[in-house]
């Protein structure tokens, strides 16, 4: 019998959901759900329930999508996280003008925030890496049987193994499985940059 890989056991390891009525929603909202494609819930304090368009997000929620979900998540000041199949993404701390710490618990992400409005310091946690953000885009997520990390505008340091990598535009890194170092920073080719964000549902 095949064991999975260790890629393959840490993206499959989301607890299950179980689904509460869409009324128990958390108030003081710092986002909203922009596009809904799929199969995607939001679970809060209050309970679990059908991810929808305009659903807005508090701090501690937790957006997950099934296998053919994807979702669109718009956090305050135009900062957009898009998540693929079979992601979640928990906002831990989230400050419009400083920053904070969202979980990527499983799954790929594309993360976005245009050049022209102020840095913020976030940090994006993964079971692989811990990633350091300031106004940028890139990917984070299963890429060619690894987790990768590319930048397709700005710059990121990907803290992993005891290691510290700096990305910038056009550069990616690889992390061949949880608590491995990241390998050498490198240019990534167009087909892998396309095939990274089709995956989230998204053009580069």
């Amino acid at each position: 019998m095949t064991r999975p890989d260790p890629l393959r056991r840490a993206l499959l390891a989301t607890p299950a959901l179980v689904l509460m009525p869409a009324t128990l929603r958390a108030a003081e909202p710092i986002g909203a759900a922009v596009t809904v494609r799929g199969e995607a819930h939001l679970a809060t304090a209050a309970g679990v329930a059908a991810l929808r368009p305009a659903d807005p997000l508090a701090l501690g929620d937790t957006v997950s999508t099934g296998a053919d979900g994807v979702a669109a998540l718009e956090l305050r000041q135009q900062t957009l996280v898009q998540i693929g199949p079979q992601a979640s993404l928990t906002l831990d701390r989230f400050i419009a003008e400083t920053g904070g710490v969202i979980t990527l618990g499983g799954g790929a992400m594309v993360f976005d925030r245009p050049d022209d409005l102020p840095p913020i310091d976030l940090a994006v946690r993964t079971a692989f890496a811990r990633i350091g953000v300031r106004g940028t885009r890139f990917f984070a997520g299963p890429s060619k049987g690894v987790f990768g990390v590319f930048v397709q505008r700005g710059s990121v340091q990907v803290m992993a193994g005891g290691a510290r990598r700096r990305i910038g535009a056009g550069e990616g890194v690889d992390i061949a499985h949880p608590g491995a170092a990241p390998g050498p920073v490198s240019g990534w080719k167009p087909a892998r940059i396309a095939a990274a964000f089709a995956s989230v549902g998204l053009r580069p």
